[in-house]
């Protein structure tokens, strides 16, 4: 019946009208002639539509030499498709200007202004401990109060978690609590000068750029080491450990108010402190390999 010419047009009526005419699929009826054994002629693959003049490669000169010419960063794909039909009379199809223009990268997010990156190419890593500190936060969730907030210090030499606190705001008086901890605890002094030759690494939060955080480090002596931008392994011992008490105590939980959540973290710091097995520290816990730091600092002195 395909095969049978028109007596209006004396053309064939092809599959596609006689298949459209008795509801049938066209691939049942090829899938029928392969079964059969009968060839099948399909037509080869190719771009629909309507043959524009222009190559592919001849449109992507086009669309460079826009972009060169063109004042303003970060355009997209459609203000150069609307600049070649509207401007230049080059009448091609937008999705065939997104597509060249992602196939060479040239889409905005490849062609903003950027700065030189700063890589981190050293170890943050310390040979001996009070030379830096880390300090983040997190937020959790409880079912009476909402979000809150945790915020800890930790020693870059010995992993150990120096200060916590868990709070409702995360201000910069909060992040500013566990530095405050670790100060005591520590270094026994939260005066004037105190923690001369302490740098403490952090992000770019708003907490700890506030001039109250940054002023407060200053009257402690406390040198100010921010993390590279995009680089958070650049802070990587206190975002390990905020991963550690996610993991730990966290995720799997629901806490009903902030003072359960006070109530783990205190927990686990402790037992983070007296039994985590550090790999670093010759798989001691941090606070065995700080005793066993102190023992050996006055045979040090005395040499």
């Amino acid at each position: 019946m395909s095969c049978t010419a028109s007596a209006a047009t004396a053309r064939p009526y092809g599959v596609k009208l006689v298949c459209h005419t008795w509801e049938q699929p066209r691939s049942s009826y090829y899938a029928h002639r392969q079964v059969a054994g009968l060839p099948v002629k399909l037509a080869q693959p190719g771009k629909r539509g309507p043959k524009t003049t222009l190559s592919d490669a001849e449109l992507l000169e086009l669309i460079r030499a826009d972009l060169t010419a063109s004042p303003f960063q970060g355009e997209g794909h459609r203000k150069v498709w609307a600049r070649l039909r509207v401007r230049d009379g080059v009448n091609v199809g937008r999705r065939r200007v997104l597509r060249l223009m992602r196939e060479n990268n040239l889409l905005s997010p490849y062609r903003g202004r950027r700065g030189n990156p700063r890589l981190h190419e050293g170890e943050i890593i310390t040979q001996a401990p009070n030379l830096m500190w880390g300090t983040d936060g997190a937020r959790v969730f409880t079912v009476e109060e909402g979000w809150g907030w945790i915020f800890v210090a930790v020693e870059h030499w010995n992993a150990e978690c120096v200060g916590w606190h868990v709070c409702k705001q995360g201000t910069r008086f909060a992040a500013l609590e566990p530095i405050s901890q670790g100060m005591r605890a520590i270094i026994g002094s939260v005066a004037a000068d105190a923690g001369r030759g302490l740098s403490l690494r952090m992000d770019h939060g708003t907490q700890y750029l506030s001039d109250h955080f940054q002023k407060q480090l200053k009257h402690w002596g406390i040198n100010p080491s921010f993390a590279f931008i995009e680089q958070p392994q650049t802070n990587g011992v206190a975002e390990r450990f905020i991963r550690t008490i996610k993991e730990q105590v966290i995720h799997g939980r629901i806490f009903q108010n902030l003072e359960e959540v006070r109530t783990a973290v205190r927990r686990f710091v402790d037992t983070y402190n007296r039994q985590w097995l550090v790999e670093k520290n010759g798989f001691k816990t941090p606070w065995q390999a700080r005793d066993q730091w102190l023992a050996q600092a006055p045979l040090s002195r005395a040499a």
